[in-house]
């Protein structure tokens, strides 16, 4: 099958049409102890695949996911916390200025929203929990495990509690990308 220039920028327009649903638009609106963020988001094609990308990042790290007692560690968890900020950063860079400004009649943005998540969720726990952990962490005995170490942490369960607040308002942002790239959510919950 041949196909001239015009014929392949059709196909390719068509596919992308397929591939990338615009919505109309996507309500916002996360309250939760961390963020308070309501307003509306209309989603452009740039807007859609970053949110896509933000949206494998989120949903594939520990992060999301309880950390019950006993099970997984801390340090993991606040590890795939930084991870989520340099990706986000990264794809914010990648995409540019366009997924910082508000389309259509809305008047937030991905790059306003992912910002708002990353500074007044993820940095607060970070800043305040990381040094903790890494202090203790330092105190280690070479006769136990890690694991052992982190569960006999006066604040084991502290962190625990925090990070299953802070994992609501993550995942309520992960649903909110997924909508906004057009797809249902790929997590069964």
């Amino acid at each position: 099958m041949n196909l001239n220039k015009s014929d392949l920028t059709a196909r390719l327009k068509d596919a992308r049409a397929i591939l990338i649903k615009k919505p109309k638009k996507v309500k916002v609106d996360l309250q939760t102890p961390f963020l308070k963020l309501q307003g509306c988001w209309e989603a452009d094609e740039v807007e859609q695949r970053a949110a896509w990308e933000l949206y494998v990042e989120m949903v594939t790290r520990i992060a999301l996911e309880e950390l019950k007692h006993g099970e997984g560690l801390l340090r993991d968890a606040l590890t795939a916390l930084q991870e989520i900020f340099t990706e986000t950063r990264q794809i914010l860079r990648n995409y540019g200025p366009t997924v910082a400004r508000p389309k259509g009649e809305g008047n937030l943005s991905l790059g306003v929203i992912a910002v708002a998540v990353l500074n007044s969720t993820i940095r607060p726990v970070v800043a305040k929990w990381h040094p903790l952990l890494l202090a203790y962490e330092d105190t280690k005995k070479v006769k136990i495990s890690v694991a052992e170490h982190e569960a006999a942490w006066e604040h084991n369960a502290e962190l625990r509690a925090v990070l299953v607040d802070l994992q609501k308002t993550l995942q309520q942002y992960s649903l909110l990308l997924a909508e906004a790239a057009g797809i249902p959510p790929l997590k069964i919950a």
